[in-house]
Formats: structure tokens, C-alpha cells, sequence
């Protein structure tokens, strides 16, 4: 054998080539009897795992890259969220400045409506106007919904308690003067039965001063002729007058008698409303013996008179 002419051919003796050639025959005919079939299925199988593991590399491959692409939209979303909710803390935070600011001034500006209201051309003036009856809708809500939301032993020296005593205050103003009565009764009466409605809500010993506005509106209210029949029409009045008559607030079981007072004067609402009465009779009379003077002197009157109405009936 001689040494390479180049880098690329190697001279091989003929004789060489042929017993190569020989063997390698030799391997094929007898290579599949040395190999047992076991160890060619496993060749097989290998070959198959070989394909499928080149096929999970690819995948895993593809995995990782959406993974990679996947917490980076995260880290882009956590991003965006931190910064939204950045925004609407701040939002709320000027939310509840506005909210305190709109409270604050609708507790001034019905402070004054309440103090201004309590003459009779101011009331005339206030009724004239086109959104009287907008605003007599508005004050129900707006105290309807500051009942709802209030807790058993609520402040009322809050600037939120002070815009509703303003809002039930101006009303009672306005039904004290006899043109208020005749508009509320014909244009806003809802606001009436609203406030009878409250009286059952209101947790007993909760919220006097706004009680002593909403059973002072009703009285008023009362002295109108209509306003009177369409009260004794109101089957859970009574009832909740009677509940009152043992409320912890003086105040609040005194406009309770003025209020029961003002609806039997009449006899024939007396008569409708007898038996509603007869059950507040022992509440009345319990009354005549309480501590507080005025208290006691209204409610010897109250007895006083149904007894001589009964009399007379």
C-alpha cells in the first residue's frame, strides 16, 4: 500500500478492496443472526425516542419562548394595574373630598333654607319657585336614605345629620304656613307618607331631633282639613305613634301627643280611629305620671279630652 498522493485519495491494493468487500458481505449476511429480534426492537424503539425527544426539544423550545413572552405581558400587566389602581386611589381620596365638600355645603345651605324659611313670604317666595315640588321630592330621598344607612345609635352632629335636620326642618317650616299645607297636600303629598313611613324605621332612642321635625311636619300638616282625613286614613300611623309613646326622648313622646291630640279633635276621624286609640289610652296614662312637667301637663290633657269625646260619642 503507498502513502496518499493528496488530502483526498488513499491507494488501496485490489486485493485489499476485495477482502473488504468480502467481509462487509459477510457482516450483512450474518449481522441479523447475531442480533437477536430483542435487541433489534429496542433499536427501533430507540430510534423513536431519539425522533420523539427531538420533538419535545422543539416543543419545550416553543414553551419556553411563550413563557418568556408570557411573564413579560405580566410583568406589563402588573405594571399597568399598579398604576390604574394608583389612579383610583386617588380618585376615591378626591371622591370623598368632594363628597365631604358637597355634604358640608348642603348641610350650610339648608341650615340657612331652615332659618330663612320660618317666615310666611320667604315660604310663598319658596313655593313660587319652578323646582319646589323637585325639591320637596329630593329632601324625602335624601332623608329616606340617610334613615336607611344610619346605625342604631346615630350622631346627629355630623355635617350629613345637619343637611337632613335642614331638609326636614324647611319642610316642617313650610307646612306650618297655611299655603305650604295646601301645596304639600296637593302636589307632595309622597313626602308625607315618607315621613310617617320613617317614623317606624328609626330605631327608638335614635335620631330625636330628626323625629321631633318629621312628627312636628305631620302636626302641621293635620291642621289642614284634608291633610287631617287623609291622615286617619294612614292605618299604621297610630300604630307607630303608640311605639313612640314609649320612646326615651321627652321631646319625642310629647310631638306624639300633640300629634294624637290634633287627629281626635274631630270626631268623626275619633270614630275611625277609635280602636287604634283605645290601645294608646294606657300609654297615655302612664305618661301623666312622668317626671318631665311639660310631658306630664300634655298628656293629663290628651287623657282629659278623649275622655269627654267619649262621652259625648
Amino acid at each position: 500500500m503507498s502513502g496518499p498522493l493528496d488530502g483526498e485519495f488513499l491507494l488501496v491494493r485490489r486485493r485489499d478492496l476485495e477482502r473488504l468487500t468480502t467481509e462487509v458481505m459477510q457482516m450483512k449476511e450474518f449481522l441479523p443472526k447475531i442480533l437477536s429480534q430483542d435487541v433489534l426492537e429496542g433499536v427501533q424503539r430507540l430510534e423513536v425516542v431519539e425522533s420523539a425527544l427531538e420533538e419535545r426539544e422543539l416543543d419545550y423550545e416553543h414553551i419556553k419562548a411563550r413563557l418568556q413572552a408570557t411573564q413579560t405581558e405580566c410583568l406589563r400587566t402588573k405594571e399597568e394595574n399598579l398604576s390604574l389602581l394608583l389612579q383610583v386611589s386617588a380618585l376615591q381620596e378626591r371622591s370623598v373630598q368632594q363628597v365631604a365638600f358637597c355634604t358640608q355645603m348642603g348641610s350650610t345651605v339648608c341650615t340657612l333654607l331652615w332659618g330663612v324659611s320660618n317666615r310666611e313670604e320667604t315660604v310663598k317666595n319658596i313655593l313660587g319657585m319652578d323646582k319646589s315640588a323637585e325639591f320637596f321630592s329630593l329632601a324625602g330621598q335624601t332623608v329616606s336614605s340617610f334613615v336607611e344607612s344610619l346605625a342604631v345609635n346615630g350622631d346627629e352632629d355630623t355635617e350629613e345629620s345637619r343637611f337632613v335636620l335642614g331638609l326636614a326642618g324647611t319642610i316642617t317650616n313650610v307646612a306650618a304656613v297655611s299655603c305650604g299645607r295646601d301645596f304639600i297636600m296637593s302636589s307632595c303629598r309622597e313626602v308625607m307618607e315618607k315621613w310617617i313611613q320613617l317614623l317606624g324605621k328609626i330605631e327608638s332612642g335614635c335620631c330625636g331631633r330628626l323625629r321631633v321635625l318629621i312628627l312636628m311636619s305631620l302636626y302641621n300638616v293635620s291642621i289642614h282639613r284634608e291633610g287631617l282625613v287623609w291622615m286617619s286614613r294612614n292605618l299604621g300611623l297610630l300604630p307607630q305613634l303608640q311605639q313612640l309613646l314609649t320612646d326615651p326622648d321627652n321631646e319625642v313622646c310629647l310631638h306624639a301627643l300633640r300629634l294624637i291630640q290634633s287627629l281626635v279633635l274631630e270626631p268623626d276621624v275619633l270614630h275611625m280611629l277609635w280602636e287604634d286609640v283605645h290601645q294608646c289610652l294606657p300609654y297615655i296614662t302612664e305618661l301623666c305620671h312622668a317626671s318631665n312637667s311639660e310631658l306630664q301637663k300634655m298628656a293629663v290633657e290628651l287623657l282629659e279630652e278623649l275622655k269627654d269625646l267619649m262621652v259625648e260619642g
